[in-house]
């Protein structure tokens, strides 16, 4: 099979493609089993029907339309990586010859013309240097999680004055326009300040006592009346407070396996120096994308363009034009990070084993509730096996980054994230085969 391929725009190429009779032959021979299995002959057992009777009874052209359908995309992808091309989308299609009856050895070609990952440069990475914050744990730090850990053991006790931000009250609400009621709910339990209901309701709480309304206006949530602006009126029921525990030795017994309260500050100052550590892992990975957004990524506008309008119809909202600029400035962020971090993977050589494979699909599975061997099931039918190892491997990659950049602490000095960006060497831990790292 012969190939060639055209720079169109620095996002889209023009693949040309040549295929010999010997290597169209099998899916002509499998075209003939396929439609002898279809037709029935008198004479001829289903299935056994010869390819001469077959050209007789419905033309060698319907054969040749069956195996060029069936082999055409097979072609197309060993062309394509022949050719090392990277698509971001389906190709456009146009067979220029086929075999004839006149030649029924002659060629099958064909061109493709495909958006493809444009070539970006990368600066190098051991050029790169990110500032991460220092660890410093002060003692409000300290105070503020032992308050944390006293209110797991607190108690909530009803109180006759104001309901004051934090406290904790049981309201019924009841939502009308134009003396309508809409909707009504009693004995909900709330939060005030968690702001977790609806808008406006933290404020019309503040300073109410039991058994006293008030009235504000606000949009609802949820229901057939989702989004209607009305009328709420609450009724505060209960006011309770939290009591919390004293901040004792006796507290320390209680929530923690040490004896006194200063060995659980000690712990507690710990616990949050190691978070502090881990978070700047995080800030680390956050400053090398940031790094990244100077560089100059060409973008498939085809692409860009069949993602939103399928993102629209999703919605039925093909029409709101504001929308469809919002969710296009979306989609562009997210294909040009995607591009920028698939480059990334392929500079680090970046390999996804089996292993890591599984792995990242039972945490999803888990993430979404779902039954692991369901969830990967549907992954695979659903073709999206290739999608799941690129996204294994951009992440991999980007960790794989933080190894080789150099990260500093506000006074110039050297941080070592090693301990917080580990992953498996290709291979380590994976008796199976690498997965197969391909792109849409």
């Amino acid at each position: 099979m012969k190939s060639a391929v055209e720079t169109l725009e620095p996002t889209k190429v023009k693949l040309t493609v040549e295929v010999t009779y010997d290597e169209l032959k099998p899916s002509i021979d499998e075209a003939y089993k396929v439609i002898g299995n279809q037709i029935q002959v008198p004479g001829f057992r289903k299935g056994k029907v010869p390819a001469r009777i077959i050209d007789q009874r419905i033309g060698r052209g319907a054969v040749l339309e069956q195996a060029i359908n069936e082999s055409l995309g097979g072609f197309y992808g060993e062309a394509a990586r022949d050719a090392k091309l990277r698509p971001l989308g389906r190709p456009d299609v146009e067979i220029t010859r086929v075999p004839d009856t006149d030649d029924p050895t002659g060629e099958l070609h064909f061109t493709a013309e495909v958006e493809v990952r444009p070539e970006i440069e990368l600066p190098e990475l051991e050029t790169i240097t990110v500032t991460v914050g220092d660890i410093e744990v002060a003692d409000e730090d300290v105070e503020q999680r032992l308050t944390s850990l006293r209110e797991r053991f607190g108690s909530l006790v009803g109180t006759d004055r104001p309901a004051a931000d934090g406290d904790f009250v049981v309201i019924d609400l009841e939502a009308k326009t134009d003396d309508e009621v809409l909707d009504t709910v009693k004995g909900v339990s709330y939060q005030i300040g968690s702001n977790t209901m609806l808008d406006g309701l933290d404020e019309a709480l503040d300073g109410l006592s039991a058994g006293e309304s008030t009235t504000f206006e606000s949009s609802l949530v949820a229901g057939e009346h989702a989004g209607a602006s009305t009328q709420i009126t609450v009724t505060v029921e209960q006011v309770k407070e939290r009591q919390l525990p004293e901040a004792d030795d006796d507290f320390a017994q209680l929530a923690s396996e040490f004896d006194t309260l200063a060995e659980l500050r000690d712990d507690l100052r710990e616990q949050i120096a190691e978070q502090k550590k881990q978070g700047r892992a995080t800030e680390a990975r956050d400053l090398l994308l940031e790094e990244f957004k100077g560089i100059e990524v060409p973008l498939p506008q085809g692409v860009i363009d069949a993602e939103v309008n399928n993102h629209l119809e999703g919605e039925g909202r093909l029409e709101d034009d504001e929308h469809r600029a919002e969710v296009t400035k979306e989609v562009s962020e997210g294909l040009r990070n995607q591009i920028v971090l698939d480059t990334l993977a392929e500079k680090l050589a970046v390999k996804v084993g089996q292993g890591e494979l599984i792995e990242f699909l039972l945490n999803a599975a888990r993430q979404y509730g779902q039954d692991p061997n369901e969830f990967i099931k549907n992954i695979d039918q659903s073709g999206q096996i290739p999608a799941v190892v690129a996204e294994v491997a951009r992440s991999k990659g980007v960790v794989l980054a933080l190894r080789e950049i150099k990260v500093v602490d506000g006074a110039g000095e050297a941080v070592d994230l090693s301990e917080y960006l580990v992953v498996p060497e290709d291979g380590e831990g994976d008796d199976e085969d690498e997965a197969e790292t391909t792109e849409d």
